[in-house]
């Protein structure tokens, strides 16, 4: 529980960081390559998961299937890591390959949204 509210905090902290650079450090150069919608969606997807990171954590208090919810809190872990981290990583090299990697965060992302899904029914 512990665990994953320090996590929460410091993927806000990064989502913040990492969304205050784009908008003013790397402005110019995200539109001049045309990567800045990407970068974007990196940045709000990883906002929206660190909350459920959270969210998670204070689950963890009251409902018993700590399992499935630890389970949830891993995928959006890694569901931040590889969608927000390949968009990041597109939008700053215009490697298109690193796009590839982006549908596997998304996936852990929706298996996060039904391992909570699963806690609460069997709770």
């Amino acid at each position: 529980m512990k665990l994953f509210l320090v996590l929460g905090g410091i993927l806000g902290f990064l989502f913040v960081s990492i969304g205050a650079f784009g908008a003013h450090a790397l402005a110019a150069r995200l539109e001049s390559t045309g990567y800045a919608a990407q970068f974007q969606t990196g940045v709000q997807y990883h906002m929206i998961h660190a909350i459920a990171i959270v969210g998670v954590a204070i689950l963890m208090n009251h409902l018993p299937s700590t399992g499935l919810l630890t389970g949830a809190g891993w995928s959006f872990f890694i569901g931040i890591i590889l969608f927000s981290g390949s968009l990041y990583a597109l939008s700053l090299t215009g490697i298109r390959v690193l796009g590839a990697i982006t549908p596997i965060g998304g996936l852990a992302f929706l298996v996060g949204w039904v391992l909570i899904v699963a806690a609460a029914i069997i709770d």
